[in-house]
């Protein structure tokens, strides 16, 4: 079973035209060691306070994706190499953050896949503010707890349920 975006949107071309299946728009560089990876989403919303970040990565992740709206902030990072680390060792196949990350070269030899709009060597403040399972909307889409994502070096999209490529 293939999950490169490309392949799972020609074999589900009607799901995407008509809204199904819905794709991020390209706003994301890759710094994770996985350039591809998918699983159901567990999301965040919060604005530079990192808290909840660790609190999620901290529980067993079961192959998930933790997307993390954090407004689109460049002026820190919300996940750096510790962070990342912890998703690795909880079982998160991946971290989509609508803002910033750090350590950005360590991040790069771990086995989770990192996206993020861009790095900041800063990091946040620690207030315990922000919002967990609740629906994200950022890169066009609305990211719903539960659904399923799929990045490759191609792209990210969205699916209500799993979704295959024929082979």
């Amino acid at each position: 079973m293939s999950h490169a975006t490309a392949d799972l949107l020609d074999a589900n071309e009607e799901a995407a035209r008509d809204g199904r299946i819905r794709i991020v728009a390209p706003i994301f560089r890759s710094y994770g060691g996985l350039p591809a990876f998918s699983g159901r989403i567990a999301t965040l919303k919060l604005f530079e306070d990192n808290s909840l970040v660790r609190k999620s990565l901290e529980t067993s992740g079961d192959g998930r994706v933790l997307v993390i709206d954090g407004g689109g902030s460049l002026r820190c990072a919300l996940v750096g190499d510790q962070l990342a680390q912890l998703g690795v060792q909880h079982g998160w196949s991946g971290i989509v953050v609508n803002g910033c990350i750090r350590d950005a070269k360590a991040i790069g030899s771990m086995e989770i896949g990192v996206l993020a709009l861009a790095t900041h060597p800063l990091k946040t403040l620690k207030k315990n503010s922000g919002d967990s399972d609740v629906n994200v909307t950022f890169g066009g889409v609305t990211f719903h707890p539960g659904e399923w994502l799929y990045a490759d070096e191609d792209g990210v999209i969205l699916s209500p349920a799993a979704i295959a490529a024929t082979d």
